[in-house]
C-alpha cells in the first residue's frame, strides 16, 4: 500500500484529546485540534464522554480533511480503559479508571489476579489494572455484564467505530492489565479462568490496516470510504514507535504527559518491582519493555498553578536555600507509592520561576529513581511536553550521567501513531542533545532528596 501524506491521528490522552495532522513525508505537525477530555458523572459510575469525542473527531476530520485533506487515519489513547460491547452499542459506559469501584471487589480479585512473574502487571490502585476493572463491571453489574458480546481496548474501540470491525491489540493488552502474559504472547490465565476468552476479538497487529472508513462516517466527515484506518495503539507505545530499531539498545525512552512513563528498550526486566509501579509494556512487535512510571504531567500541574521559565539565579537560590519537593505528590503510584510527600518550605512564598525550578528538578529526581527499577540505557531521549523542560533534561543527564536528548518532535505520541503506516521504514527523528546541569550544590541537593524520602 502506497503511504498515505496526510495522517489524522486520533490522539485521546487522559486529559486532553487531539486531532493531528502528520505529513508523512516531513515528519511534521501540519495542524491540530484539541478538546478537554472531560469525564461525566452521572449513571452507573464515572465514564469517558465517548459521544462528546465522538463528536469532536467526526467534526475535527471534517474540518482538517476539507483544508488539508486526509490519506489515513491513525489511533493512539491512553491505557486501562476498554468498551464493553453489546452487538453494536455499549454494553455499559466506559469506565474512568480513575474511579475506586474496582476497590469494592479487591479482596476478591486479588485471590483471582495472576502473579506478578506471569503478566509483569503490578496490582494497582482503582481501575488501573484493566482486569479489577472488567472483574468489578461482572460482579456489580451482572445484568448489564451480562449483555457484553465484545471486550474492545481503547483505541480498537475507536477503531470500531470509524470501520465496524473489531479486534484486540497487544500493546493495550501488554500495559499492566492483567490480561496478558508477555513471556508467552498470549492471554494470561485468568482471561479463561473468569471465561473472558470469547469476549476478546482477534489479536491483530497495530500497524495492520484494520479497514476503511463505514459509508455513514465517510460521509459525515467528507472523507472518501477507502480512507484505510489503523488496529490503533497504546499512547506510550506510540511515542516508542520511531524509536524502535533507529537505536543501539538498550536506550531509554521518556514519554511524558499526565503520566512520565520511562522504557528501556533491551533492558532487563529482573529489577521490576510489583510493589513501586513498575512492570512490562509489551512494544508494537510484542516484546516485553521494562517500564516504569509516575504522574509526573499531573504532579507539575499540581505543583506549578502559573509557569515561568525559571532564571539561572532562581535554579541556584531552589538549590542553595534547599527548596525541594518530597515524594509522592500523587499517593499510590510511581516509585514512591507510600510517601507522602510535598514541599519542604511554604511554596506561597516562592516565585514562579522557582516554584517552576524546584518542581522539574523533582521529576528529574522521581524518574532517576524509575530508571533504577526499569534500567538505564546507553541514552535517553525525552519525548512530550517534558522535551521542552530544559531544567528537567539537564538535571536528568546530571542525575544518570548518560547522554540526554530532547526529541524534535512536536508530539512523539501523535508522531509515533501516524508510523503506524510505513512501520518498518528507516526514519531517523531529530533531537537535540541537553548540557548536562552543572549548578554547585546539586549533587548534594540531590543526596538530601533521596535521604529525606519517608
Amino acid at each position: 500500500m502506497t503511504l498515505p501524506r496526510h495522517i489524522a491521528v486520533i490522539d485521546i490522552g487522559k486529559t486532553n484529546a487531539k486531532v493531528v495532522l502528520i505529513d508523512s513525508q516531513s515528519r511534521q505537525q501540519v495542524a491540530v485540534r484539541t478538546t478537554p477530555n472531560v469525564v461525566r458523572r452521572e449513571g452507573l459510575y464515572p465514564h469517558a464522554d465517548v459521544e462528546m469525542l465522538w463528536t469532536f473527531i467526526v467534526g475535527s476530520l471534517r474540518v482538517l480533511g476539507a483544508e488539508h485533506g486526509i490519506d489515513g487515519i491513525s489511533i493512539t489513547t491512553h491505557g486501562a480503559t476498554a468498551a464493553l460491547m453489546a452487538g453494536g452499542v455499549l454494553a455499559m459506559p466506559v469506565l474512568d479508571y480513575e474511579h475506586d469501584g474496582p476497590e469494592q471487589t479487591a479482596e476478591a480479585y486479588g485471590e483471582v489476579r495472576p502473579p506478578f512473574s506471569e503478566t509483569l502487571s503490578p496490582l494497582l490502585p482503582n481501575g488501573l489494572n484493566l482486569a479489577a476493572q472488567i472483574f468489578w463491571q461482572a460482579n456489580a453489574f451482572t445484568q448489564e455484564f451480562a449483555r457484553a458480546t465484545a471486550i474492545l481496548t481503547y483505541p480498537q474501540y475507536w477503531a470500531w467505530r470509524l470501520t465496524g470491525v473489531l479486534a484486540s491489540e497487544v500493546t493495550s493488552l501488554g500495559c499492566h492489565t492483567d490480561l496478558w502474559a508477555p513471556a508467552t504472547g498470549t492471554f494470561s490465565s485468568l482471561v479463561s479462568a473468569q471465561d473472558w476468552s470469547g469476549l476478546f476479538p482477534e489479536v491483530r497487529p497495530a500497524a495492520s490496516v484494520i479497514g476503511h472508513l463505514r459509508p455513514d462516517v465517510a460521509q459525515e466527515t467528507g472523507l472518501t470510504s477507502d480512507t484505510p484506518v489503523t488496529c490503533g495503539i497504546h499512547d506510550s507505545n506510540a511515542s516508542l514507535l520511531p524509536h524502535l530499531g533507529q537505536h543501539e539498545a538498550p536506550f531509554t525512552i521518556i514519554s511524558t504527559g499526565t503520566w512520565t512513563i520511562a522504557m528501556t528498550v533491551g533492558g532487563s526486566t529482573a529489577q521490576l518491582d510489583a510493589g513501586r509501579d513498575s512492570l512490562a509494556n509489551v512494544d508494537a512487535f510484542g516484546r516485553a519493555v521494562p517500564t516504569a512510571r509516575f504522574m509526573g504531567g499531573r504532579e507539575f500541574d499540581q505543583l506549578v498553578p502559573n509557569i515561568a521559565e525559571p532564571r539561572d539565579e532562581e535554579i541556584a537560590a531552589v538549590i542553595d536555600r534547599d527548596v525541594r519537593v518530597q515524594p509522592s505528590v500523587t499517593p499510590g503510584v510511581g516509585p514512591f507509592p507510600q510517601a507522602k510527600g510535598g514541599w519542604t518550605v511554604d511554596a506561597e512564598t516562592l516565585g514562579a520561576g522557582e516554584r517552576t525550578a524546584a518542581a522539574s528538578l523533582y521529576l528529574a529526581l522521581v524518574t532517576e529513581a524509575s530508571l533504577g527499577l526499569c534500567g538505564l540505557g546507553r541514552e535517553i531521549i525525552i519525548e512530550g511536553p517534558l522535551a521542552r523542560n530544559r531544567l528537567f533534561a539537564s538535571a536528568l543527564g546530571r542525575l544518570t550521567g548518560v547522554p540526554v536528548y530532547a526529541s524534535g518532535d512536536a508530539t512523539g505520541t501523535s508522531l509515533g501513531a501516524s508510523m503506524l503506516f510505513g512501520f518498518g521504514e528507516a526514519q531517523r527523528a531529530s533531537h537535540a542533545a541537553i548540557q548536562s546541569l552543572a549548578v554547585p550544590g546539586f549533587d548534594e541537593y540531590a543526596q538530601r532528596w533521596r535521604r529525606s524520602i519517608a
